[in-house]
């Protein structure tokens, strides 16, 4: 087995069997990361001693017989928006670099109550607010396949480190395409849930010790399976402890799909284009995804999204804009005031507005996602699952010295705002279904690309099954990065 790319199930099943030790398999993972990290700048907090002491509890524990739970033993790392108790929580914000939470964000703490032992946090921009991983705090995260060019973000050092093998298991967060942007950039798979069924409670931003689940934003695992992301959901999925006594999850398991060729599959890859291009490279590998499924026989039917991208990205910028400026100084939100009236329809200017916008704006938003979601699960009707692109471009070179309204992405010549480069990750993020992300395999390029898998609400599981089905019958997997396996 090697331990550096192996997934959580291989390494948990060698844990329980005492093939491997606890103490081993952190030693390995820190000795790793203190060989390759330095180039990534992935891992940006340890917390080596509780780390191997746990380990070693994990190990006296399997001694004897016990068990601690899935994870028994695991060690892993959380994204740096995660309160971690006894280990400092940043956000990537600079009025936050001493803070140390006292207790763990919900989910950190069941993943704890499975085993999993957390040595460290991956870098994240300031308050996961970027689809670019660089903050004042810890500075900026490389790509493993070419470190002149971004991990995306905002869980970007999360994707970097299970790509590099830091790590075999991550906790990222997703508002706007911060699991999905960078597990296509980083060639892994990720997993964004169905709204509300993974407490965000302990997550930087809202404000620490926050109580309000927000609108759109999910949290969710990253990693080098599938199968591994149905275990860490099995693991974090449930209501918060105040509506535990009458809220239960009972996700529809799959079991029923034993075969790739059952499958009902649509895709909207040439949707869009008015709002952004996909290029060549990514479109080739997306098609040949799609004509893999129909050699394997799974047809893949070429379908017009439910809602159209733009309509999709203007509900995500009325909706999820105001929740930005919610947790701001009354002075700095007076400045934004002036933005109201702002004249313009380009992203920035819609967004700006809506950033500030009443409540009754924000009101006739989420009834007019309703009316899209309506739309999306009568497609679900038909269809099983829904392939659609990630982003425009494989990982494109770092661009952080420029602000990000003035960012440009080239795709194939055409000069893409950053903004609109996300509209793939926004417009169907503000539909709150669970999406998982398969790494298809390296483009042209060289760089990996993924593609969406979009289910209907609250067929994360199901999905997860779905996503498997069609990973063997694509024969797409996992592949280290050059740079990490030199």
């Amino acid at each position: 087995m090697d331990l550096d790319f192996a997934t959580t199930a291989e390494l948990t099943d060698a844990l329980r069997t005492r093939k491997l030790s606890s103490r081993e398999l952190l030693e390995h993972l820190l000795a790793r990361a203190d060989r390759v990290n330095s180039a990534l700048n992935a891992i940006v907090a340890y917390d080596i001693d509780r780390a191997k002491q746990a380990a070693a509890a994990a190990d006296e524990a399997t001694a004897r017989g016990d068990e601690l739970g899935p994870l028994h033993g695991l060690p892993m790392t959380v994204k740096d928006v995660w309160e971690t108790e006894g280990l400092v929580t940043t956000s990537g914000v600079s009025h936050l670099a001493r803070y140390v939470p006292q207790s763990d964000a919900l989910a950190v703490a069941r993943l704890r109550a499975a085993g999993a032992i957390i040595f460290g946090k991956t870098n994240t921009p300031a308050y996961a607010g970027d689809w670019e991983t660089y903050n004042d705090v810890y500075g900026r995260t490389s790509n493993p396949w070419d470190t002149s060019r971004t991990v995306g973000g905002s869980s970007g050092g999360a994707a970097a480190a299970v790509a590099a093998g830091l790590t075999p298991l991550e906790l990222g967060s997703d508002i706007g395409g911060s699991i999905r942007n960078p597990s296509h950039y980083n060639g892994v798979y990720g997993l964004k849930s169905s709204w509300g069924v993974v407490p965000v409670r302990g997550h930087i931003p809202g404000q620490p010790g926050s109580l309000v689940t927000v609108d759109v934003g999910v949290a969710g695992p990253i990693a080098r399976s599938v199968a591994d992301l149905r275990t860490a959901l099995d693991i974090v999925a449930g209501p918060v402890p105040e509506d535990a006594a009458a809220w239960r999850l009972e996700f529809d398991p799959g079991t029923d799909l034993v075969s790739a060729t059952g499958l009902r599959v649509a895709a909207v890859f040439g949707e869009g284009a008015d709002i952004v291009p996909i290029s060549a490279d990514v479109r080739a590998n997306l098609d040949g995804f799609a004509a893999k499924l129909a050699d394997a026989g799974v047809p893949v039917d070429q379908v017009p999204l439910p809602v159209s991208l733009a309509d999709g990205l203007r509900t995500w910028i009325d909706v999820v804009s105001p929740i930005f400026t919610a947790g701001l100084p009354e002075e700095d939100f007076a400045r934004l005031v002036a933005l109201e009236s702002a004249a313009g329809d380009d992203f920035e200017t819609l967004m700006g507005r809506a950033m500030v916008g009443r409540f009754r704006s924000v009101l006739r938003a989420t009834d007019v996602r309703q009316h899209q979601r309506a739309a999306w699960a009568e497609l679900f009707e038909r269809y099983d699952v829904v392939l659609a692109p990630v982003m425009p471009t494989a990982a494109f070179p770092h661009d952080t010295e420029v602000p990000m309204p003035e960012r440009r992405i080239d795709v194939d010549g055409r000069l893409v705002p950053h903004l609109d480069a996300a509209a793939w990750l926004c417009a169907i993020g503000a539909m709150l279904l669970p999406v998982v992300v398969l790494p298809t395999g390296p483009g042209g390029s060289g760089l990996p690309v993924g593609v969406q898998l979009i289910g209907p609400f609250l067929s994360d599981v199901r999905l997860l099954r779905v996503a498997e089905l069609l990973d063997a019958a694509a024969g797409t997997r996992f592949t280290p990065p050059p740079l990490a396996v030199g």
